[in-house]
């Protein structure tokens, strides 16, 4: 079986039946003595060479001076050893055909450029020998389920940590202690922890695809501190989502200032954080914004399948209205609203004489404390076709008489409809009970609301695209190259003539007024040098454009080639859209959708989606820009070409299944909408071709 196989791989990670540790330290209270004494603790039962050539034992037990002296080779090899040995001894273990190393030391890429020709030495070795590296900067692996407690991190000095089937993928290796403490005080355990470190070789996607297959792993976790290797991660998502594995993640970098701006604007507007929430989203993967929410939001994840129009309508009912006021209130923010009872569920609630109130929540007052109360009332809005789940909020009780509160909770879980819980005191007792019965509850009401929004956001994956990020950002081509690949493209543009700019036209093939623009690949942004000229009405004034452009050419860009001016008749639609495509350097092609003109940056009023993209999903774009509600027909305004204009996105997010047409950059800016049934129009636009 070769090294590279998933099978492979995850039985080196997970399941070795032979480790050495090189480096290992006789002093437990010390990084590089912790692996032995952990695995001793937990009873792994594989095979540990501790390595140390200056000892004879370490920790009670024979030490071996080398790798070499070994009677066997061993299938992982944890390197704990100081950063300047690395290199040798992982050399030495492709030598001896180990097939996994995990690399502690830090000291490479991020320290300099000494640091990064030793990670260029590992990267050459894995691709030489097919032996596989984790890390740099990895605190290692642990598998509850054998005992493997193959890390330096002290949180694992804790016994007794929980089983359970999630697996941890974090780029922080400190976060996978952090995790499982945490977990632990909740009663929640894993199937697995790996911190992947600097991504050298194994990355983030790759070892959670590799354990796609394990039985005992049935949803992921993933601490995401970038997209490295992004491509690695979206084909591990993909094939989690076919498999109905719940993928969470949570992801740093929310505050990071937009991406600095490319060619288009689309780099500025679509920054860092909001490609990466959009990658995210687009592979189905749940991005809570809590650290709190990855211990909570797998039983909803799990009860809540990745299908199409997923119902977002939620019912609550409560023994205490000011809980359920803050779960309402978080829900608001999170663009989640909250279904009122309605008049027919309402008749059946007093029907089975429920006392209490029925406005925007469902409030029962103290008498839903009584079993018999709270479960009639469950038991009608689990039915009821207005709620696609319901969220059961409950108060004191819940910490003074816990079998009694969440009994009716308990009792209810055999229904399809989701039901989720919210403790507003805190009870242990009680949330403890609703675990074990795998009814999603939460402590808190940010909690509560972040899971329900993060479940619901996310989407099933689209088409893959066959376009890879290039290296640099390519050439420009001219505006009337750009609306020839729109043509291509079949994204609708206004009319267009070139003309030698010395020589004015004394006709043109379409009505004045008229627009002059200077028509040159190396100025893509034409404003900037004067190279734009408006609401030209004849002839006359066309020819004294042909001068001005000329004029600024000399002044603001001298020495630029520009030969041509490209003229346009004059449009005006309802409103104007930016529409961008760019091939991001983790996340891949993206397209975006943003109010246009002046609005762009000021507004910053835009949706984003991984290209290419249907006409649905083009429209539910368009449903998320703000600015396009004035063009909805609303209160007698009139409505705008929104179909024509999913249309055209998706038209343009074609190009991330078109490798052959070069592009990095695609820029539309503006997009006229126009009238309803008279189409859309591109009267600007920027390509970059690589």
């Amino acid at each position: 079986m070769p090294l590279s196989s998933s099978a492979s791989i995850c039985q080196a990670l997970l399941y070795p039946r032979s480790i050495a540790l090189v480096g290992v330290s006789d002093d437990v209270n010390k990084t590089g003595g912790r692996p032995l004494q952990f695995m001793r603790r937990s009873g792994f039962a594989g095979t540990i060479y501790p390595i140390n050539p200056n000892r004879t034992q370490v920790q009670g037990e024979k030490a071996w001076p080398s790798l070499a002296a070994l009677p066997e080779v061993p299938e992982h090899v944890f390197v704990l050893s100081p950063t300047d040995s690395v290199v040798p001894t992982v050399q030495e273990c492709a030598d001896l055909g180990v097939k996994l190393v995990t690399i502690l030391a830090s000291g490479f890429s991020e320290s300099g450029a000494e640091g990064v020709a030793r990670e260029d030495a590992l990267r050459a070795i894995a691709r030489q020998s097919g032996m596989r590296i984790l890390g740099p900067s990895s605190l290692g692996v642990v598998n509850p389920g054998n005992g493997l407690m193959l890390t330096a991190n002290a949180a694992f000095a804790e016994p007794d940590m929980p089983k359970g089937n999630v697996f941890v993928a974090s780029h922080s290796g400190s976060m996978i202690g952090a995790l499982v403490s945490r977990g632990k005080a909740r009663g929640v355990g894993f199937a697995g922890l790996v911190s992947v470190g600097s991504e050298v070789d194994l990355s983030v996607g790759e070892i959670c695809a590799a354990t796609l297959d394990d039985p005992v792993i049935q949803g992921y976790v993933l601490f995401l501190e970038s997209l490295r290797h992004g491509d690695a991660i979206q084909a591990f998502a993909r094939e989690a989502a076919k498999r109905g594995k719940p993928v969470v993640a949570y992801k740093l970098g929310r505050s990071s200032a937009a991406a600095e701006m490319a060619a288009t604007h689309t780099g500025a507007l679509a920054g860092e954080d909001d490609i990466a929430d959009a990658f995210l989203k687009d592979l189905g993967v749940v991005r809570v914004e809590m650290l709190e929410t990855l211990f909570e939001v797998f039983p909803l994840a799990r009860k809540i399948p990745l299908v199409p129009k997923t119902g977002k309508r939620v019912g609550v009912v409560t023994t205490t209205g000011g809980g359920a006021a803050m779960v309402v209130d978080q829900l608001g923010i999170r663009d989640v609203t909250v279904q009122p009872v309605s008049a027919e569920t309402l008749a059946r609630l007093q029907a089975a004489n429920i006392p209490g109130s029925a406005g925007r929540v469902l409030d029962l007052t103290l008498a839903g404390t009584k079993y018999e109360v709270m479960k009639k009332a469950l038991d009608i809005l689990l039915e009821a076709p207005e709620f696609d789940m319901v969220v059961a909020v409950v108060g004191s009780s819940a910490r003074f008489n816990p079998d009694l509160a969440v009994k009716p909770i308990i009792d209810s879980a055999h229904h399809a409809k989701p039901l989720l819980a919210m403790l507003v005191p805190d009870a242990p007792q009680a949330l403890a009970q609703l675990t074990q019965a795998q009814i999603p509850c939460f402590r808190s009401p940010e909690a509560c609301a972040d899971a329900i929004a993060s479940v619901l956001a996310r989407r099933i994956p689209g088409t893959p695209a066959t376009v890879r990020a290039s290296a640099g950002q390519g050439q420009a081509l001219n505006e009337a190259q750009a609306y020839a690949l729109l043509d291509t493209l079949q994204v609708p543009h206004a009319p267009a003539a070139t003309f030698d700019i010395a020589s004015p036209p004394a006709a043109l093939p379409f009505d004045y007024p008229v627009v002059a623009k200077v028509c040159s690949a190396q100025i893509p942004h034409k404003t900037e040098v004067g190279g734009v000229v408006l609401g030209i009405e004849n002839a006359q004034q066309l020819a004294h454009a042909f001068a001005t452009l000329r004029a600024n050419l000399a002044e603001r860009a001298p020495g630029i080639a520009c030969d041509q001016v490209l003229v346009q008749p004059m449009r005006r639609g309802l409103t104007e859209v930016l529409v961008g495509y760019r091939v991001d350097a983790d996340a891949g092609p993206i397209i975006m959708l943003a109010a246009g003109g002046i609005w762009a940056e000021v507004m910053r009023d835009r949706s984003i989606r991984l290209a290419p993209v249907s006409v649905a999903t083009a429209r539910e774009m368009i449903g998320e820009v703000k600015m396009l509600q004035t063009v909805c027909g609303l209160r007698g305004k009139p409505r705008g070409d929104l179909e024509a204009l999913a249309q055209a996105i998706a038209n343009l997010s074609q190009l991330a299944l078109r490798p052959e047409l070069r592009v990095s950059e695609a820029e539309v800016n503006p997009l006229m909408v126009m009238p309803e049934g008279r189409g859309v129009m591109a009267v600007d636009a920027l390509i970059m071709q690589y």
